[in-house]
């Protein structure tokens, strides 16, 4: 946000007002400086530009410095616009500095100078003070947190210490800052120890183990230390941060010590905050203004001291395999080392790819629908927002109840209760309307009116509004692909397994779920989103941006008209948890976690329900049950179910699985068009409409992500005619590919 402050209107001002435009600045305006100062208190601008130039309208200076005296202003860039003089000598700017002034601006009207002033701000001033800003986060959480802390340079200089280590060894606020560890009173073996730990992370491994350390008072006390390599700039380790716990009197460890290594220049400002053990500590260490990979190792490691301070099941699992290092032999200890590395990744559930060039379509499709793009700065931005669409448009004339649907689209509707039944022809006797009929059918099936205490014409209102926010122009995520998902939802829940196991809540918010699951999806995929800026993805900060907005705006257009507010009569309680199940659900259709959540399925479902049977209890109803009706297990068995729905082209009959295969091709190759037009990173280059291989994209998709989730379902809920389609179909995209065609048919 941008506050321009003029007395008067001239070339100056317009020309940062044009500038606010084209960057996409918030821009505000103040003729006085009552009226900037109370502007500013009320918006906290990041950019204050204020006219110096005339100093019979208002006294800049003093302007600037009423606005430092406000706490609001601690992060604010204030800009002076100053006079052009040609004939006399250049004066100092140490009066605008003192003043509170960042720097200055010599007037220039041109709109490119004012416009490239701002974007240097931008990227200059700016984003180095919204550093400092999440500085005061970190420094909250360090000063709050039961983990003492300790942070010294590279030649072992103490620069912070929070008050949970100050506490444990016994010293006062601010006695150890600026102090040499070989100042502290260290147990005598601890040199030792320091030799051993460099020799390990000089060469980028980390180490972990216990030694005594003595307080102020000479008592000693033992620690459970990890020491974490972070290099910074120069490839140069610039800190050790260490994060400690005791240990009890039976030497089981209460609490671990973490040590990060962070970047470090002394040459800066120190921090201003109101604590003074913060004094010392270099700013740009926090912030790192060293390589992307240090700061990304910092974050990582704070998140999982975080992880440490609530227990979580990984975490006690790292505690246990830590505790078995200490006594074990040599091979062992180093065993364990591996299976630590591969425990504290953050993709535990996704399987690794070989190179790139092995499978370029696997790769592509794991890089489009896994990841949240490239976060590559760019000019262009991409606009999504809601559409504001109440009613349905379109010739096609809507029933009034079930009753009154045209015989065409009845018959088109005969077999909706098999797996066979063709979407496709139900999409053209609707024309391209099949959502609000076929929901209409299901909806009625499974009686959700009456759960739901709402009229039909409610419901049908309802369809109507959630089928308009799809995009008929999209080739595939349109009302026909959400039409699918609901049949195989509803298809999914009268297989007995599944009935055994969902209540009527359940199924209510499953058939919800897979309605809305898409709703207002644009044709692109999350990376797209995330690499063009658009405004969904600042939104959800690039985070399951589309899976968010679905959701989100499903229930905003329900709630906000009581003509189509199919939740108006339930009660509180049950809304809420009905609420929670349909977003839970459709967030499980992001892809990001999709062996996350089939995993689990299969090591909390599949393989006890299998083991029951190999130990003779298969009739035995009551351990069943108590697999199947978990609280935990519920959730699994819904997020597979809608996940499965939603991605069950290759399991359908042929001619349906090739159509479905020939409209997500068409939406993928239109996305790469766009991202080529538009200067973005192409995040699936495989996808290119004049050299794609449509059978290997289908048979890479296939063999990633569909055959071990299918396996897993089928296991649960019996499938044998999905299984049997899906084995068809992947006989039929390896003969096209093995005769090297790249078509969805062979030729006649």
């Amino acid at each position: 946000q941008v506050l321009l402050v003029f007395a008067e209107e001239d070339e100056q001002s317009n020309g940062f007002r044009w500038a606010c435009d084209k960057a996409g600045f918030r821009c505000n305006l103040a003729r006085t400086p009552q009226s900037a100062l109370e502007c500013f208190l009320d918006k906290h601008h990041d950019i204050i530009i204020i006219d110096h130039r005339h100093s019979r309208h208002f006294d800049a200076e003093a302007l600037c410095r009423s606005i430092r005296t406000k706490k609001a202003s601690e992060n604010t860039v204030i800009i002076c616009v100053v006079q052009r003089h040609t004939d006399r000598e250049e004066s100092s700017i140490l009066p605008l500095i003192s003043a509170g002034f960042t720097r200055r601006y010599v007037e220039n009207s041109s709109r490119m100078a004012c416009y490239n002033e701002l974007i240097q701000l931008e990227f200059g001033q700016v984003q180095a003070q919204f550093k400092l800003r999440a500085c005061n986060s970190l420094f909250t959480a360090l000063e709050k947190s039961q983990e003492a802390i300790e942070i010294t340079s590279e030649d072992h200089v103490i620069q912070y210490v929070n008050p949970a280590f100050e506490t444990m060894m016994g010293y006062q606020i601010g006695e150890l800052i600026e102090k040499e560890l070989t100042e502290v009173p260290i147990n005598e073996k601890k040199a030792d120890f320091l030799d051993t730990i460099n020799s390990c992370i000089k060469i980028g491994k980390e180490w972990q183990g216990m030694y005594y350390a003595k307080k102020k008072n000479g008592d000693s006390i033992q620690q459970n230390v990890k020491i974490l390599p972070v290099i910074g700039q120069g490839g140069k380790i610039r800190h050790y941060v260490s994060i400690s716990r005791l240990c009890n009197d039976n030497n089981k460890v209460e609490k671990t010590c973490e040590c990060i290594q962070a970047e470090s220049q002394t040459d800066t400002q120190t921090c201003r905050h109101k604590d003074m053990r913060k004094g010392s500590l270099d700013v740009r260490s926090t912030t790192s203004r060293g390589s992307d990979g240090s700061s990304q190792r910092r974050r990582s490691s704070m998140a999982r001291v975080h992880s440490m301070t609530i227990e979580a099941p990984i975490t006690k699992v790292i505690n246990i395999i830590n505790a078995a290092q200490e006594s074990s032999p040599m091979p062992v200890a180093e065993a364990l080392d591996r299976a630590l590395e591969i425990l504290r990744t953050t993709e535990l559930y996704s399987p690794q790819l070989g190179t790139k060039d092995e499978d370029p379509h696997t790769s592509d499709l794991v890089g489009g629908l896994m990841t949240d793009g490239l976060r590559r700065l760019s000019g262009n931005e991409y606009i999504l927002s809601a559409k504001q669409t109440h009613q349905v448009a379109g010739s096609l004339s809507s029933p009034i109840s079930l009753n009154d649907i045209p015989p065409r689209i009845t018959q088109a509707m005969e077999n909706e209760e098999q797996w066979d039944f063709d979407i496709f022809e139900l999409e053209a006797a609707t024309h391209k309307r099949p959502l609000v009929y076929l929901g209409l059918k299901i909806f009625a099936r499974f009686g959700i009116c009456e759960f739901l205490n709402c009229s039909e014409s409610t419901l049908r209102s309802w369809l109507q509004v959630i089928e308009a926010n799809y995009h008929s122009s999209n080739s595939y995520h349109n009302s026909t692909h959400s039409a699918d998902v609901l049949h195989a939802t509803a298809y999914f829940l009268s297989k007995e397994r599944v009935k055994q196991t969902l209540d009527p809540i359940d199924e209510v918010a499953a058939l919800i779920a897979a309605t809305v699951h898409d709703v207002d999806h644009p044709g692109r995929t999350n990376s797209f989103l995330c690499n063009a800026g658009s405004e969904l993805a600042i939104l959800y900060n690039d985070t399951a941006v589309l899976e968010s907005h679905h959701a989100a705006l499903a229930f905003q257009l329900t709630t906000r008209d009581g003509k189509c507010n199919i939740f108006k009569n339930m009660e509180r309680n049950e809304y809420r948890t009905l609420r929670q199940v349909i977003i839970d659900m459709v967030l499980a259709t992001e892809m990001t976690k999709h062996f996350e959540h089939v995993n689990k399925f299969v090591n909390s479902i599949n393989k006890p329900l299998a083991a029951l049977e190999e130990n003779g209890n298969n009739g035995d109803g009551e351990s069943i049950r108590t697999v199947l009706r978990s609280p935990e297990n519920r959730i699994l068995i819904k997020r597979m179910l809608i996940k499965c729905a939603d991605i069950s082209n290759p399991c359908r009959p042929r001619e349906q699985c090739i159509e479905w295969a020939g409209r997500i091709s068409e939406e993928y190759f239109a996305q790469t068009d766009e991202e080529r037009r538009q200067g973005l990173p192409v995040v699936m280059p495989v996808f290119d409409r004049n050299t794609c291989s449509i059978p290997k994209s289908q048979l890479s998709f296939i063999d990633y992500f569909i055959i071990d989730m299918f396996d897993a379902w089928d296991a649960f809920a019996d499938l044998p005619n999905l299984m049997e389609h899906l084995n068809n179909n992947i006989k039929y995209w390896k003969g096209l590919d093995g005769r090297n065609l790249r078509v969805l048919r062979p030729p006649p």
